[in-house]
């Protein structure tokens, strides 16, 4: 009879993990677990980074195309970012607007059609979770689709500074950009989920396929008669000011900015950059999530400016994101 084979002896990973676990159990750890290997979630950047989000009180959050596109949301970057034959970053400027507004209502009609069909994944639902347990917390999102709304995230700690694919303005210059009249919006910009009056437009443009946009389906402004035109910042644009006074009211409080999260963004486009900076300057650290690594040779990037103290986890932030932040927001299950 054959003795039974000796147990093998654990690698030095197993006993580290083993390590690690001893003292989560000792710490009470919210989630109870250690991030899924399968992540490969290095395990000293992880338990510093849940030490760090345990004691930080005020946490600014940076959130890019990277968060969406695990939810199936084009990002329109790099070599697939053509749509029909178009560079899609070519049809988000206000000069492709004035020349085939009918071209960029269509495509900004499928846009808004795809952001409906799609569904906030676990990413959108731990911010969203984060922003509910963590007072000090604000998020500001250059997505468009809406997720992050749609995944709970209070509206007071959430500013898209690009606009949203769900609202209108006037493409005039005497409405200044306000667009609806209807009471419920109050010269804001129409909002097409609440206002009754531009309710019709929105249910109108998501009829059918249309291979072409005809340019008398536009709806045009009730108060100067321009067409409207989507509500999103296009290239060359401003941050529109509400927006922007909600960030520098938020960064000018008396409490410093403990901790930065950089999500799905590679932080080049401006304000994005001048966020990380601000946060930095009061003396926060920075976490970034990101499938690449930021470049090395590109030291105008700010992520790319990455402390010993700083994070980097790598992989898509669907998640990777749940993973790290469950020691505060618990195990997050899918979005129903």
């Amino acid at each position: 009879m054959l003795a039974p084979a000796p147990n093998p002896k654990p690698t030095a990973h197993e006993k580290a993990l083993l390590t690690l676990q001893n003292k989560q159990s000792r710490r009470k750890a919210k989630s109870g677990q250690l991030p899924l290997p399968s992540l490969n979630i290095p395990l000293e950047a992880y338990t510093s980074f849940t030490t760090h989000l345990h004691s930080s009180t005020r946490i600014l959050a940076l959130l890019g195309a990277g968060l969406s596109a695990a939810s199936g949301i084009p990002t329109f970057r790099g070599p697939g970012g053509l749509w029909r034959e178009h560079n899609a970053t070519d049809l988000a400027r206000s000069e492709a607007f004035y020349k085939n507004p009918s071209l960029v209502w269509q495509f900004y009609n499928e846009r808004r059609r795809a952001a409906l069909a799609a569904k906030p994944n676990r990413g959108h639902v731990a911010l969203a979770e984060l922003a509910r347990v963590k007072g000090g917390f604000l998020a500001v999102s250059q997505n468009i689709d809406g997720l992050s709304e749609r995944a709970g995230h209070e509206s007071g700690k959430l500013v898209a500074v690009h606009g949203s694919l769900h609202e209108v303005r006037c493409s005039g210059r005497v409405c200044g950009g306000r667009g609806c009249s209807g009471e419920e919006c109050k010269g804001r910009g129409c909002c097409l989920k609440e206002c009754e009056f531009r309710r019709e437009i929105m249910e109108g443009m998501l009829e059918g396929a249309e291979p072409d946009f005809a340019l008398e389906r536009i709806p045009v402004c009730p108060v100067c008669g321009a067409l409207l035109r989507p509500a999103i910042v296009w290239f060359g644009e401003p941050i529109p000011e509400e927006s922007r006074e909600r960030v520098h009211d938020w960064l000018d409080e008396v409490e410093k900015v403990d901790l930065m999260l950089v999500v799905g963004t590679s932080a080049v486009v401006f304000p994005a950059a001048a966020y990380i900076h601000a946060a930095r300057v009061q003396g926060a650290r920075v976490a970034v999530f990101n499938v690449e690594e930021p470049s090395k040779e590109d030291q105008e990037n700010p992520v790319t400016r990455l402390r010993d103290e700083d994070w980097f986890f790598k992989g898509n932030a669907a998640e990777v994101l749940p993973e790290v932040l469950k020691e505060i927001v618990g195990v997050v299950k899918s979005y129903d």
